[in-house]
């Protein structure tokens, strides 16, 4: 068995942010040596990981470079060089998740087809190679208003979305690669994290259920456990899991989910690594995301998924009317609750709806820590000096 801890073993981490420096928390508690790759040299992981390198994730001789250094290869952001990944596969590296799973997230409309292929239900959808096509496929009728339209790459926490209700909200679409989703009348989002490791031991964190800001279409909330019956519960774990093996994923799945009004479940994306729905297991889990991700990727026993607590995460973004050196608001005034554990993320600057931290509340009954999340959420302020 390779001696992973205290070691010559050196773990690649491509990107340096919140989840990179979360991931590194871990590390440094296992001692296992990082090197970690960000195009911005005041990444959150530039100063707390053993070797910081500055290139862009997308430049192919930057990435394999940079992955010729390391034994094992993850990622936290899935936009990078996937053939750079692929080649240093090649060659004995080992990448995880690998560069095949990436190929297909990256990119929704291969992720969409893929559901399709292995029978795993999603929302019925069509695929564009230019948004200007669907003006086409409305005047031909085989798609309607309202629709969900999607680029296909390069979207993340609410850019790339939009509900497309009129004519005028197609004009503002980008001309892109995309996909339109048909607008599905749903009760609740859902979400579950699936682990599994090289062996193919697989484990899944409780369904957590996740509240939207209705403009930035970010996640507001995460509440674990998700208030829902025990029959939708299985329900979305049997499909996070079968999405998963589908993969033959290596390391963390977030399986993010649709509960319909009839109590059906439907894939909407995933992402291949640590996520924002599991936060909150750092305080409310015996194994936090980012311990087990590193269990994962290095093919060591699954740690315990379940919940010492009940928990509510909520993102700390910054205010709408703000941008400049960041200043948090009232941050002793959540400091004096009970249960309460901020988290920043060491970026320098806010800007509207950037993702800055996030607050854990912590509490034995789930919805005194919805409301004590409600009281946070009023109380902390990201502004700018």
């Amino acid at each position: 068995m390779v001696n992973y801890f205290s070691s010559d073993f050196k773990l690649g981490i491509l990107g340096g942010g919140q989840l990179g420096k979360m991931l590194l928390t871990e590390t440094q508690k296992f001692d296992i040596y990082t090197c970690v790759l960000d195009a911005a040299k005041d990444a959150p992981c530039a100063n707390i990981c053993d070797e910081f390198h500055v290139g862009s994730l997308l430049d192919f001789d930057t990435v394999y470079n940079f992955g010729k250094q390391v034994n094992t290869l993850t990622i936290e952001i899935e936009n990078v060089n996937v053939d750079a990944l692929e080649k240093l596969e090649h060659e004995g590296i080992k990448v995880y998740p690998s560069s095949k799973t990436i190929r297909i997230i990256q990119n929704k409309a291969k992720q969409k087809l893929f559901y399709v292929d292995h029978n795993i239900p999603t929302a019925e959808f069509s695929r564009f190679a230019y948004s200007d096509e669907i003006k086409t496929a409305i005047n031909h009728e085989s798609i309607g208003f309202p629709f969900v339209w999607k680029s296909a790459q390069f979207g993340y926490d609410g850019t790339g979305v939009k509900i497309v209700r009129t004519q005028a909200d197609l004009d503002t679409l980008p001309n892109v690669e995309c996909i339109t989703e048909k607008l599905i009348p749903f009760k609740n989002e859902l979400a579950v994290i699936v682990s599994r490791n090289v062996n193919g031991d697989l484990k899944t964190y409780p369904v957590v259920e996740m509240e939207f800001h209705p403009e930035a279409n970010q996640v507001e909330y995460v509440i674990c456990p998700a208030r829902i019956s025990e029959d939708v519960t299985k329900k979305a774990e049997g499909i996070a899991l079968k999405v998963a093996e589908a993969f033959k994923h290596v390391g963390l799945l977030a399986v993010e989910l649709f509960l319909t009004e009839n109590d059906e479940i439907l894939v909407n994306e995933v992402a291949p690594r640590p996520h924002n729905s599991g936060h909150y297991s750092i305080e409310a889990s015996y194994t936090s995301q980012f311990e087990q991700h590193i269990r994962a990727i290095l093919n060591l026993p699954l740690g315990d998924t379940s919940s010492k607590v009940c928990g509510v995460m909520v993102n700390l973004v910054g205010d709408e009317n703000y941008t400049g050196n960041v200043v948090y608001e009232n941050m002793e005034s959540i400091l004096k609750m009970d249960g309460v554990t901020p988290h920043i993320y060491g970026k320098k600057v806010t800007k509207p709806f950037r993702k800055m931290g996030h607050v854990t509340i912590v509490h034995k009954d789930i919805n005194e820590a919805r409301k004590v999340a409600e009281t946070v959420k009023n109380t902390i302020r990201v502004i700018s000096s």
